[in-house]
């Protein structure tokens, strides 16, 4: 039998996020503010099996880098949102650490293991929307990216 109490408590909303919600900007600020690399966040809103509004996906080139990417997020989220994580794996080898944050799930992968466990291709159906995030290193990486256009 409810009490008084719980029956006159409205169920919880469930709160979706967008783009622009604050934890996911603190989470790109936090990869981009070690170095992350090769940044993707891969909206997943539109899958009704997917466990997550977002996955963010980095990669970095050492274990050391993929923990200190890890615990920046971290941090990060609890001093901006006040929010800490649902649960954290990984740590321990530090190849692939992922933190969940219950509609964000942040994967930071060493870059063989992110080649080999090719997530993004899995949540394919979750690129549709996807945004890379990366920044240019450098103005010559913007000009190696431009076609070549060949003069006949």
């Amino acid at each position: 039998m409810a009490s008084r109490t719980e029956a006159a408590t409205p169920p919880k909303k469930i709160v979706r996020l967008n783009r622009n919600s604050k934890i996911l900007n603190v989470i790109l600020e936090a990869i981009r503010d070690k170095k992350g690399e090769k940044l993707v966040s891969l909206d997943l809103r539109k899958i009704p099996e997917a466990v997550a509004d977002f996955f963010v996906v980095c990669e970095a080139s050492s274990t050391v880098q993929v923990k200190a990417i890890a615990d920046r997020v971290e941090e990060a989220v609890k001093k901006e949102c006040g929010e800490l994580p649902y649960k954290h794996e990984g740590h321990g080898a530090s190849q692939w650490i992922l933190v969940d944050f219950v509609n964000v799930v942040v994967h930071v992968f060493l870059s063989e293991t992110r080649k080999f466990y090719r997530l993004e291709e899995m949540w394919g159906d979750g690129l549709s929307d996807e945004e890379e995030v990366e920044e240019p290193k450098s103005p010559k990486s913007v000009v190696n990216r431009k076609k070549k256009v060949s003069k006949k």
